[in-house]
């Protein structure tokens, strides 16, 4: 008979809830566990030992991140399945460029530029997950799209998404966006 894994602790959940916006704040590149702990009410031993080392408090957060992108793909999936490839893009870029979620599109750009240049660490698989995510919701969104548009429109979306990262300049990139959703068969 094996044992029922009882899941996190009420104190890993809570402080990995700390964690996570901790890291939305301050990003995971130079993350070090001391001044983590100190801000999150705790200490470095009780991370280690909740979370068995840095690698995994890294691993518990970006599952914590994917948790966040799945929920709002969900919220997309909810609003714009079956609209069609630009309609539904629509959905999915006022999603993405809404101030609120600069932070998490922000951890999520890290850890998918981690996970290629790292494809060994705690980031394992996260960039490529990350497509397949995507792929899968521009699929529902629009079934009769074939695998390059669907692609194709990621990139774009991505794209998008990273200058808007990097410049803040919502009206000119979603400009941008908008133009390539225009010439997109209907």
């Amino acid at each position: 008979m094996s044992a029922v894994d009882p899941g996190p602790s009420s104190r890993q959940t809570e402080l990995l809830e700390r964690a996570y916006g901790y890291v939305l704040e301050h990003g995971l590149a130079a993350l070090s566990l001391r001044p983590l702990a100190t801000a999150i009410g705790s200490s470095p031993g009780v991370l280690m030992f909740l979370f068995g080392s840095k690698d995994g408090l890294v691993k518990a957060l970006l599952a914590r991140a994917r948790a966040d992108e799945m929920a709002a793909l969900e919220r997309v999936r909810g609003t714009a399945s079956g609209r069609g490839l630009p309609a539904g893009a629509r959905a999915v870029w006022d999603w993405l460029v809404a101030a609120e979620h600069r932070a998490v599109l922000a951890l999520w750009f890290e850890a998918y530029g981690r996970s290629v240049g790292e494809p060994g660490g705690p980031w394992a698989g996260f960039a490529a997950q990350t497509v397949r995510d995507w792929l899968a919701v521009l699929e529902e969104i629009a079934p009769a799209a074939d695998e390059a548009e669907r692609t194709l429109l990621l990139a774009v979306l991505r794209g998008g998404m990273l200058d808007l990262a990097a410049t803040g300049e919502v009206e000119r990139v979603s400009a941008a966006v908008r133009r390539h959703l225009d010439a997109l068969p209907r």
